[in-house]
């Protein structure tokens, strides 16, 4: 089977499992995965023959999709700012919006050097890594509630060269009444957002597949996570230091309110890249 054939038989087979547009992006992350094709090597090796086995890799990683599991679990790595993660069922798969959380975070401290970072909820390490690869001689501390999840932020870590701290540990029990003596510049959180009726309205394949822990909040507490965070946030970062959050749309007024209430200034909610109110930032 040539190069084109393949591809083509690729997105005829994702396209009724994905729709056409994600079919065509997945069919380029399989190409890029299995044999480092870009997707000018599609065009210009289309006559090429591949060779057996790796067709029936392919075509395996076609059954695991169209059986429901998620591209990305099926490959066992996430694209995300430039780098490729492991990422396991017991980790969330990066989404492009938290890319945009980066964004916002090296935009305000770039140019600034030997910063203290706390990523709380790390899962992949996707954030926590990203800032340790942008962020001049920064410390970076992570924690996360699931031990499975550390390992394979720890292992992303290695991978990449990065120097974290990895601590398992519970966001919803940080030390809120104790001095802490080595205070962060920046703390950082994407944690459970997505209310319990939102579920109905989600894929079946980040439902079956996706850590619910890592998730969903109830309907009536959407700020389970983030009001620990941030009352933790305020003994735990430096004068002016810098929170920042990524959000469910729907509680931006809600954050807003929160974060003003425990005494943080410079509060603001900002965009993604397709206009929901998805980040919080704030001054301590």
């Amino acid at each position: 089977m040539t190069v084109t054939e393949l591809n083509r038989h690729i997105i005829a087979v994702l396209t009724p499992v994905l729709g056409q547009g994600e079919a065509k992006s997945a069919a380029r992350i399989i190409w890029d995965d299995v044999l480092h094709y870009t997707p000018g090597q599609i065009i210009i090796r289309g006559d090429h023959e591949l060779e057996p086995f790796s067709v029936e890799h392919i075509n395996r990683l076609l059954r695991e999709v169209c059986g429901g599991r998620p591209l990305q679990y099926a490959i066992g790595t996430a694209r995300f700012m430039g780098m490729d993660l492991k990422v396991t069922p017991d980790t969330l798969i990066p989404r492009p919006e938290t890319a945009g959380l980066v964004d916002i975070i090296t935009d305000d401290a770039g140019e600034q050097t030997d910063l203290h970072v706390l990523d709380i909820g790390t899962g992949s390490g996707c954030i926590a890594i990203a800032l340790a690869r942008a962020l001049k001689f920064a410390r970076i501390d992570a924690i996360d509630i699931s031990a499975p999840a550390l390992e394979v932020a720890s292992e992303n870590a290695r991978n990449l060269g990065c120097r974290i701290n990895f601590i398992h540990a519970d966001a919803l029990a940080l030390p809120q009444n104790q001095a802490v003596a080595d205070r962060y510049d920046i703390i950082v959180s994407n944690p459970p957002y997505v209310l319990d009726s939102e579920a109905d309205d989600m894929d079946a394949r980040v439902l079956d597949h996706e850590p619910k822990t890592a998730l969903f909040v109830p309907d009536d507490d959407p700020l389970k996570f983030y009001r620990p965070i941030s009352v933790f946030a305020r003994q735990a970062l430096q004068p002016d230091g810098k929170l920042y959050f990524e959000i469910n749309p729907k509680e931006a007024d809600a954050m807003r309110e929160m974060l003003s209430g425990l005494g943080f200034h410079d509060i603001r909610i900002i965009r993604d890249y397709l206009g929901q109110n998805r980040f919080a930032t704030a001054t301590a």
